[in-house]
């Protein structure tokens, strides 16, 4: 296993549970350098899109792998760059697609969602997570550094046409940095386009991994409550860390009350039931698919609890 090249994990994911990872690219080739990226600065900057891996190079390692383990709950092509600058990414997702009946999922920074092809292609994904980190081309340099032939109304528009043609989950990403996206007015304005966008779920996200600069910060648990309030997100941190956030006592309850705002999946409502030492999680989302209160939605194998 250690030995692979192009399949890496399982690795726990706080929304995806257990995440297979697929790298169709090599390490650092993005058409980003975030601020806040754990992998450093890039050092592969390319807006190209090109074949990096022969598909069917991956796809024989996967094989290998399924050999040995099916124990993942999600196939992810992320790589450890921007996996949509694969020119093969549409043929390697269809192929995966044939070897399991796990979800696949693409997560992407949607800079080349401007493209018509890459929309295409990301259309075969059961799942695509994208990021909107920025609301303007100038909140967009400070926080993404995106190459320099991107545009952010254009990527932005891309991204609203697929988010209206795409029929899988797609599950939006904010990443709130300190002092650059955080305030009142940047989430006003995020709440402004995210009007303009369909999408199943919204992740808000801060840097909480070492980033590529020294200066990049975490928001305040303030600031985080208000974006969570203002644009109906879910916080990634609080979800995983306890903060997320349920003043009544009863465990139950508690997690009732969550999901009546904010749609959780297995993963998600297992996370935040250890974080309040519940002893036995499972037998209590047993529990939750006999209420008749609420809706189980079996996506995939992945399990999404709602109040009806």
């Amino acid at each position: 296993m250690n030995d692979f090249k192009y399949v890496f994990g399982p690795i726990p994911s706080r929304r995806l549970g257990r995440s297979l990872g697929i790298s169709p690219l090599p390490k650092k080739t993005c058409n980003y350098s975030c601020i806040y990226c754990q992998l450093g600065r890039t050092d592969k900057m390319t807006n190209k899109r090109q074949e990096f891996y022969k598909t069917e190079d991956i796809i024989a390692e996967f094989k290998q792998y399924l050999k040995d383990s099916d124990k993942f709950d999600i196939v992810t092509v992320v790589g450890e760059g921007e996996p949509t600058l694969a020119a093969n990414l549409g043929e390697l997702v269809v192929a995966l697609k044939a070897l399991t009946d796990k979800p696949v999922a693409v997560i992407t920074n949607g800079a080349l969602l401007s493209d018509p092809q890459v929309r295409e292609e990301l259309c075969h994904a059961d799942m695509v997570l994208p990021s909107l980190d920025a609301y303007n081309q100038e909140i967009s340099k400070k926080i993404d550094r995106p190459y320099g032939t991107i545009k952010f109304e254009e990527e932005f528009e891309g991204l609203k046409k697929f988010t209206h043609m795409y029929e899988g989950e797609l599950w939006l990403e904010i990443m709130l940095v300190d002092g650059i996206n955080d305030d009142e007015q940047s989430i006003l304005k995020f709440r402004e386009l995210l009007k303009e966008l369909k999408y199943d779920r919204l992740y808000l996200n801060t840097p909480v991994r070492p980033p590529a600069e020294a200066d990049v910060n975490v928001v305040s648990e303030e600031r985080m409550r208000y974006a969570v309030e203002t644009l109906g997100g879910i916080s990634i941190e609080m979800m995983s860390s306890g903060a997320f956030f349920s003043e009544i006592e009863d465990d139950y309850e508690a997690v009732k009350s969550i999901i009546g705002r904010h749609p959780m999946n297995q993963f998600e409502v297992r996370g935040f039931l250890e974080s309040r030492d519940v002893k036995d999680p499972e037998a209590m989302m047993e529990q939750m698919k006999k209420d008749e209160a609420i809706h189980v939605i079996d996506y995939k194998g992945i399990l999404t609890f709602r109040l009806k």
